[in-house]
């Protein structure tokens, strides 16, 4: 999943020290992708509140939902993109040529590095449920070689009641295979209905869950009475009682730092996404399909993609590449990490 979106606005992150637990619904907004009849996706982060959760900075949450997904290739540069599936099939190109169909319970991990370009398609019209994530490079690494990573088997934390599925980084002693250039985390987290376990943290990291299916009790999180502001959001989460959160499908939770564990109890069975890394300490500027660090840059990257003469080329992709939208007039700045 790429941002499509035609007017895209600057997005300008500043990392920030870690401020303690908080339990903060973040609402998403929908997205059309591929024009006024293309798939819908919820994009929770970027966020007006919160820019970043670590270095992710991007989350794309779509269905389930009888659909086809067909995205033409487009660029990246300076991030990762991460592709997990809870129902369905895509087909991965890329400019490296790679060609790699992904499905539920694998992982797709694509490093843009100077700069990349792929496709992404069903190649039906079928149930499409899954997750789009982008992780910021940091400067020393954000311009290394491209490449392509995916895995069909992933560590699992076995719990009674319950399946951890580390994608990437480190969680209670399992470690992804997957090659990651920041500390951070990305599990899945399923469990079945009335199960309760109890999910080591970092303290040092920040940390947000994105509920997949079901209802689960976040018991370590409240939050405060719920303000007219939270009612206007329409979050899909609520209190519980004073002893904890409500967390369904729709909004991201964030959940600070300094947690060392996380308690979770399943209302009927539930899925979710776990993802944390230490706060990004880096400013960044994400425009369309890019991360940059200044307007001069992005305006470079949008030149050679228009050009063609950075990006290389995505073999088998039946149709032309996505056109670059126009750039903002007024040059893209720094403005911190929060609205």
């Amino acid at each position: 999943m790429s941002n499509l979106e035609q007017d895209p606005q600057a997005t300008v992150s500043v990392g920030t020290a870690p401020e303690g637990p908080a339990a903060e619904f973040l609402t998403g907004r929908d997205v059309v992708l591929g024009g006024p009849r293309g798939m819908k996706v919820t994009r929770t982060l970027p966020n007006r509140d919160r820019r970043m959760v670590g270095a992710w900075c991007f989350i794309d949450y779509y269905g389930p939902e009888t659909a086809v997904m067909r995205l033409p290739p487009h660029p990246h540069t300076g991030l990762q993109t991460v592709s997990w599936l809870v129902q369905g099939e895509i087909l991965h190109r890329d400019s490296v040529g790679s060609e790699q169909l992904i499905k539920p319970g694998q992982l797709n991990l694509m490093t843009a590095g100077r700069a990349i370009s792929h496709s992404e398609e069903s190649l039906s019209e079928t149930v499409l449920h899954g997750i789009q994530l982008w992780i910021a490079l940091p400067e020393s690494q954000r311009k290394v070689a491209p490449h392509f990573e995916h895995h069909q088997a992933l560590p699992e934390l076995g719990v009674p009641g319950a399946s951890v599925t580390v994608i990437l980084g480190e969680l209670g002693g399992a470690t992804s295979p997957a090659r990651i250039y920041t500390p951070l985390v990305g599990a899945e987290i399923s469990l079945d209905g009335g199960a309760e376990i109890t999910v080591p943290l970092r303290p040092d990291f920040e940390h947000a869950l994105l509920g997949l299916t079901g209802a689960v009790d976040v018991l370590d999180a409240e939050t405060e009475q719920e303000t007219e502001t939270d009612k206007e959001k329409g979050a899909a989460a609520e209190t519980d009682g004073g002893e904890g959160v409500v967390l369904e499908p729709g909004p991201l939770l964030y959940l600070g730092s300094g947690r060392d564990h996380l308690t979770l109890r399943a209302r009927r069975p539930s899925r979710l996404l776990l993802l944390g890394g230490e706060p990004f300490e880096e400013e960044i500027i994400m425009w369309w399909n890019f991360v940059g660090r200044t307007h001069e840059e992005i305006a470079g990257y949008r030149e050679e993609w228009t050009t063609g003469t950075a990006f290389g080329t995505v073999d088998g992709f039946d149709g032309a590449s996505l056109p670059a939208p126009a750039l903002p007039v007024t040059p893209m700045r720094p403005r911190g990490r929060h609205r």
